[in-house]
């Protein structure tokens, strides 16, 4: 029987076999806490610092600026609420966009509450921020900007060297979510103009529960959590030291892989977009169609129900048939009904951005799966749309021109 075809990467990826091998003996014989003096302990504050070295290799950084949290979400609370609360004194205007992942506007919705003003700038119809928007923005008491470098639904590339010049120039504190670029595409924080930068290890083949933030030197920031004194008393918390080691080897694999791997998903990619606009009706290609990620497909289809497509992939009704796995928008709101705040924000009517579909490949998939899943999408659209009146008015408004 053949396996199941796993298309849901920008919401998490297998962990690399030669990751979980790294990590087994974390967890089974070297055990110790990093902050104890006795062997184990040494021991494991060494596999921590190693690993701190080669996440750091993979971003450009010096290791000392590394700091391991639990993931992508705990390292954007505390560069957003970190860096504001540290430069109160100073302002408390914080410049995003709407398109930005709930991670991002969740703590900034917290902030506004606590008497702070983010300024919205908005996307255009690619998902792009306009760098001079970003400009034009800052004002006297703008403490920080925060934005993706990729977004994760759509796949875009944000200008983001271009913003980070701007906010160097104008000595405001800059925030990158790279969660979904590090480890996929060349990521160098001096290269970026990032004075804070995020990653998740499982999005690049690594563990869940670790990620880090990278903190350039002299940037002010506060702890988010407080108790020991782990990380330079910045984030207290005994070390999950199997994931961080699993990061690490994460980062050391991708750092020679990476550039093949992009190549190769690229073509993939492309080759989906030119399939499915081929041989499927009505469809609409979101995100920016050249900059976006290596690996990120996302459509939408009209006159039906992205979840509906989900669910039939998901569980096929004919025995024989492969599960295929792809999503609609966000893992961390996909149980909502909501459309797609992301789409919205690209000026997408609430009905088509209902009918998104979001393919993310990782490597090891082939054109032969990729194939297989383009034709069980279209299938299951025809089947879908068959029965829905929406579609069947649309199609015959068309046909009379009206």
């Amino acid at each position: 029987m053949q396996s199941d075809i796993f298309l849901d990467n920008a919401a998490t990826t297998r962990t690399d076999a030669a990751v979980v091998k790294a990590m087994f003996p974390w967890l089974e014989q070297n055990f110790g806490s990093p902050a104890t003096l006795y062997w184990l302990g040494t021991q494991a504050k060494e596999a921590v610092e190693e690993a701190r070295q080669q996440l750091a290799e993979l971003i450009g950084a010096e290791a000392k600026d590394i700091f391991f949290t639990s993931g992508a979400t705990e390292a954007n609370n505390w560069a957003i609420k970190g860096v504001a609360e540290a430069l109160a004194d100073k302002g408390k205007n914080i410049i995003t966009n709407g398109a930005e992942h709930h991670s991002i506007l969740k703590p900034l919705s917290y902030l506004e509450k606590k008497g702070w003003e983010v300024t919205y700038l908005p996307v255009d119809s690619g998902g792009l921020v306009d760098p001079d928007a970003v400009a034009a923005a800052i004002r006297p008491d703008t403490v920080l900007i925060t934005t993706v470098h990729a977004n994760h639904e759509i796949g875009t590339i944000q200008p983001i060297a271009e913003i980070g010049r701007i906010a160097r120039e104008r000595k405001v504190a800059f925030h990158v979510n790279a969660a979904q670029t590090v480890g996929h595409i060349p990521v160098d924080v001096d290269l970026l103009g990032a004075d804070l930068l995020s990653v998740s290890g499982h999005k690049f083949y690594g563990p869940k529960g670790v990620g880090a933030l990278y903190v350039r030197r002299g940037t002010r920031i506060m702890p988010l959590f407080h108790g020991g004194s782990q990380e330079k008393k910045r984030r207290a918390g005994t070390h999950n030291v199997p994931g961080i080691v699993g990061m690490g080897e994460a980062a050391r694999i991708a750092k020679r892989e990476m550039n093949d791997e992009a190549a190769k998903l690229t073509n993939l990619r492309d080759h989906v977009f030119d399939w499915a606009k081929e041989n499927i009706d009505d469809i609409r290609i979101n995100g920016h169609r050249s900059q976006r990620l290596p690996n990120n497909v996302n459509f939408s289809l009209e006159g039906i129900e992205g979840e509906s497509i989900m669910l039939s992939l998901s569980y096929p009704t004919v025995p024989e048939a492969r599960r295929v796995y792809i999503s609609t928008g966000s893992a961390c709101v996909s149980g909502s009904l909501e459309p797609s705040h992301i789409l919205l924000a690209l000026g997408m009517p609430a009905e088509l951005a209902h009918g998104s579909v979001r393919i993310t490949m990782a490597k090891g998939d082939t054109q032969a799966d990729l194939d297989y899943a383009l034709k069980a999408i279209a299938a299951v659209a025809e089947r879908l749309r068959e029965m829905s009146p929406v579609y069947k008015k649309t199609r015959k408004q068309e046909m009379h021109g009206a």
